[in-house]
C-alpha cells in the first residue's frame, strides 16, 4: 500500500518532469537539446518512401576551385522521361558527401520520386563534394561555392540535360548555411528558391565552427546574419527543430527578415539529425518543385 509520503513525492516528481518538458519545449532550460532528446520530445523520425527511385548519375572531376581536389558529384533524376529538367543543387552538411544523400541516411532519391508521384512538378537534384569548407572561400583559396557555380553547373548543363541558368538551393546544417549564403550572393536572377534545413548559424561570431572559419573575423566576413536583404526576391524556407543547438540563433535569423519578405519557416520538435531532416523533406521538396518549375 502506497504511503501518503510516496504519493506526495511521486506527485512532485511528475510536476518536475512536466515543468521540465515545458521548459525544454520553450527552449529556456540549459542543455535543452540533450533534455529534449532524453524526454523523447523530438517527434517521429522521417521514413524513406517505399517507391522506386529514378536513375542516379555519378561522376568525378578535378576541381580547380577546391585546389585540385578529386570531387564526387551526383545527379538524381525523377522517375519517367523528362527533357530540360529544372534543377535543385543540394549542399551537404559537415561530415557528409553527395553519396550519403542517396544512401540509407537520407534516401533523397526516394523522397524525390515520392514527391513527383504525389504531383510535385518533376525536377532533378545535383550535389557535389564541398569538403569541410562551409561553402565559402577559405583563406587558402579553396572555394566550394565557386566549384558549384563555375564547375558543377557548367558540367551538368553541357552534358546532362538539366537547366542551370536558374535553379533552387537546398542544404542541411553546414549546407543550410551555405545555401543561404550562396543564394544571397547570386540573387534572384540565378536562384529560384532556397531551403535551409537546420542551418549552422551563430549569432556570436566567436562561437562559429573552427572547421569552416579560422576566427570570428572570417565568420563575420561570410555570415548570413544581418544580410537577410540579400535574399530579396527569392522565396526562402527555413526549418529547424526545437531540439537543435542552433534553434534560437536560427529563430533570431528568421525574425530579422524585413517585413513582407517571402519567408516560410517552421519550428517544430526535432533534433539536428537525419531523422528530423527526413521528416521535413516532403514539404521542402514540394516547396522547391513549385518554385523551380515556375521559374523555368
Amino acid at each position: 500500500m502506497l504511503s501518503r509520503r510516496t504519493l506526495l513525492l511521486g506527485g512532485t516528481a511528475a510536476a518536475v518532469v512536466a515543468g521540465t518538458a515545458v521548459g525544454v519545449e520553450q527552449g529556456v532550460l540549459p542543455g535543452r537539446p540533450w533534455l529534449q532528446a532524453t524526454l523523447h520530445l523530438n517527434g517521429a523520425a522521417g521514413t524513406i518512401p517505399d517507391v522506386e527511385p529514378g536513375p542516379v548519375e555519378t561522376g568525378t572531376f578535378v576541381s580547380a576551385a577546391r585546389l585540385g581536389a578529386e570531387t564526387d558529384w551526383i545527379l538524381i533524376h525523377p522517375p519517367g522521361h523528362h527533357q530540360h529538367l529544372p534543377l535543385v543543387v543540394a549542399l551537404h552538411g559537415l561530415g557528409e558527401s553527395p553519396r550519403t544523400l542517396t544512401g540509407p541516411t537520407f534516401g533523397l532519391d526516394g523522397y524525390l520520386a515520392a514527391a513527383v508521384v504525389d504531383g510535385v512538378p518533376p525536377f532533378a537534384i545535383a550535389a557535389a563534394d564541398g569538403g569541410t569548407s562551409y561553402w565559402h572561400q577559405r583563406p587558402d583559396g579553396e572555394d566550394a561555392s565557386a566549384m558549384v557555380t563555375d564547375e558543377l553547373l557548367p558540367l551538368l548543363g553541357r552534358h546532362h540535360g538539366v537547366r542551370t541558368d536558374r535553379f533552387g538551393l537546398l542544404g542541411w546544417s553546414m549546407g543550410g548555411y551555405g545555401a543561404l549564403r550562396l543564394a544571397g550572393e547570386l540573387g534572384p536572377d540565378r536562384v529560384a528558391a532556397v531551403v535551409a534545413a537546420s542551418p549552422a548559424i551563430w549569432s556570436d561570431p566567436g562561437d562559429a565552427s573552427r572547421s569552416g572559419f579560422d576566427d570570428a573575423a572570417e565568420y563575420e566576413r561570410y555570415s548570413v546574419v544581418g544580410h537577410q536583404d540579400d535574399l530579396d526576391g527569392i522565396p526562402v524556407r527555413v526549418d529547424v527543430g526545437t531540439g537543435d543547438p542552433f534553434y534560437r540563433d536560427v529563430q533570431d535569423y528568421v525574425d530579422s527578415f524585413p517585413d513582407g519578405a517571402d519567408v516560410t519557416s517552421t519550428f517544430e520538435p526535432g533534433a539536428h539529425d537525419p531523422a528530423y531532416w527526413r521528416r521535413m523533406l516532403p514539404d521542402e521538396l514540394a516547396f522547391l518543385g513549385r518554385a523551380v518549375r515556375s521559374a523555368s
